[in-house]
């Protein structure tokens, strides 16, 4: 634990003052002030018995001594450590390339594409807890979703929140740009220093928009080091008419990758059940650890002793 305002423990030197004035004068000088019993010997109570209240008289002044060391801890701001935990793990560098055409709508997956392949890559990412883990987004254009990260948490926010209507919207233009996906991936990857580096690859569609080609980026992959697993997603008519399956196994054979189709969600969860058993290579992590208040308990603790000294004051050692 730390204190973001230490300079307020000086107010501790306060005490110093309070605790002599009460041993040299409240208890000497203003005893003999106040109004007594007048008796003609007090031989008699020399050795008589103290009782409890009179053993505990300076309870109240300890409380009160208590409890302003306690307010002077929580103005110091006392707040939990803060550091990076560096620390080494297993793991690889994964860019994840999603299809968000319109056509990741058509519902022969359940409830549709898009949902199914966010659903089984959500698992895929929370069961991969070493890795570094990005997201790409296409559609007629490409972009980063999230760079690689080890925050899955974040990350899987950002999946959550990929939608399809991102062309309606004219936010991006509709298409399925391949090559660009790639290369927005693959740019991702390009400077990581571990030992496996990999694309994951998921559309519904043939490459149709774009400024590079599906294979020249599998070919820049290739030079980098760079798997790429594609998948095609859709039923089997579907995948006659609108995938173009040649591409898609050319891409994953120049970059030693591997060519999946998935038809349902149990043949796509079996996919990336196949390429969860990767080979791992030592990456290093650095977690943040966020500093947090911590003068609750002691302002609380505070609150209660005076309450109690306050207590005490007025009734067991009320003077009369």
């Amino acid at each position: 634990m730390e204190f973001s305002q230490p300079a307020y423990f000086l107010l501790l030197l306060l005490l110093v003052p309070y605790i002599l004035w009460y041993v040299l004068w409240r208890n000497r000088g203003k005893r003999k002030m106040e109004s007594s019993m007048t008796i003609s010997d007090a031989y008699g109570y020399l050795k008589a018995p103290s009782s409890l209240r009179v053993q505990l008289i300076h309870t109240p002044m300890l409380l009160r001594c208590a409890a302003f060391v306690l307010i002077v801890v929580a103005l110091a701001r006392p707040q939990t450590h803060e550091a990076w935990d560096n620390r080494s793990v297993e793991g690889i560098d994964i860019m994840l390339a999603m299809d968000i055409s319109t056509s990741m709508l058509t519902q022969d997956l359940r409830p549709n594409r898009i949902e199914a392949a966010k659903s089984v890559a959500a698992s895929f990412i929370s069961d991969r807890q070493n890795d570094n883990i990005g997201l790409t987004i296409f559609a007629g254009e490409a972009f980063t979703q999230c760079p690689m990260t080890t925050d899955h948490t974040s990350l899987l926010n950002l999946l959550k929140g990929v939608r399809t209507d991102l062309a309606e919207r004219g936010l991006i233009s509709d298409g399925t740009a391949i090559g660009m996906g790639l290369a927005n991936a693959i740019s991702r990857l390009k400077d990581s220093k571990a030992k496996s580096k990999v694309v994951i690859l998921l559309t519904d569609g043939a490459n149709n928009m774009g400024d590079i080609s599906p294979m020249t980026a599998a070919q820049i992959a290739k030079s980098l080091g760079i798997r790429i697993y594609t998948i095609g997603v859709g039923s089997k008519r579907v995948a006659m008419y609108e995938l173009d399956v040649t591409t898609l196994r050319n891409i994953a054979a120049t970059s030693d990758g591997n060519f999946y189709l998935a038809t349902n969600n149990k043949e796509l969860q079996q996919i990336y059940k196949d390429i969860d058993k990767l080979e791992k290579s030592r990456i290093n992590v650095k977690k943040f650890s966020k500093k947090y208040e911590a003068y609750q308990p002691f302002a609380l603790a505070a609150l209660v002793l005076l309450l109690l000294e306050m207590l005490l004051r007025l009734t067991v050692f009320r003077r009369i």
